[in-house]
């Protein structure tokens, strides 16, 4: 984690949102009024938001299930084929719980469940929950979306702690998706990067969450990295599935049996 976080101010865009956008601050800690703040949190029409402020700042992030890329990969994205339903165990009758210990804006988690897996996200950065309260929150308030929505339990709070603190049933495959280091000739160009890196930084403990998902989870651990970067500092996996820019390493525990057998 980075050593001190960018100042962050909470504003509402109409009146309407004022109270709400009260109640944020006061769960975030955050100020409501603060002219050297780098960033807004944004409460409008299209849910919560985070911007960049400044002028040459883009445009700002939110979680969105229903429109853009969530709703085009929902209808479109290859169903059970993709990479990552293979990574998980995904097959005909399988459809594995997973614990999805690195959620950030729940894009991989939202994949998985519409995919049919029972998803429990933990995000350890409270913006970042925050953005993904709000959006599986409008999920909710959509007819097609609700149902995968639903099967996506989100926790805020540090995922080795976390799992450390687990009851009951163990997830069948724990999911990993690590921060990656920064090197300035790398191509950082996604938004969402640039605006969380700031406030995620990099996940310099991606070791002791492998090996604290390895000793919770039933069945599988999935880490997915940048395809030529080096495994995770730990045991070896068992095996790999590369494709253009990800790769996804799998240390397989037990095999994945459909339900009832």
């Amino acid at each position: 984690m980075t050593a001190s976080l960018p100042l962050v101010r909470v504003e509402a865009l109409a009146p309407q949102f004022a109270e709400r956008a009260e109640a944020w601050a006061s769960r975030l800690g955050l100020p409501g009024h603060a002219d050297e703040a780098e960033f807004a949190l944004q409460l409008g029409e299209s849910g919560l938001q985070l911007q960049l402020l400044g002028a040459q700042a883009p445009g700002p992030v939110r979680v969105d299930f229903i429109e853009g890329g969530a709703a085009h990969r929902r209808q479109f994205g290859g169903g059970s084929g993709q990479m990552i339903a293979k990574a998980v165990g995904i097959q005909p009758g399988i459809r594995p719980r997973v614990l999805d210990a690195t959620a950030g804006l729940g894009r991989d988690a939202f994949v998985l469940a519409t995919l049919g897996c029972e998803m429990i996200l933990f995000e350890r950065q409270p913006l970042v929950a925050a953005l993904l309260e709000d959006g599986l929150a409008r999920g909710r308030e959509d007819a097609e979306v609700r149902p995968i929505v639903e099967r996506m339990c989100l926790r805020q709070g540090n995922a080795i702690e976390l799992m450390r603190q687990w009851q009951g049933e163990p997830p069948q495959v724990i999911y990993l998706d690590p921060m990656f280091p920064h090197r300035e000739k790398s191509a950082l160009v996604k938004k969402e990067m640039r605006l969380f890196r700031p406030f995620v930084g990099d996940d310099l403990d991606a070791g002791a969450l492998l090996e604290q998902a390895l000793a919770l989870a039933s069945h599988r651990v999935v880490v997915k990295r940048p395809r030529k970067a080096p495994a995770v500092d730990g045991p070896k996996p068992g095996y790999s599935l590369e494709g253009k820019s990800s790769r996804y390493d799998i240390y397989p525990k037990k095999k994945l049996l459909p339900a009832g057998q």
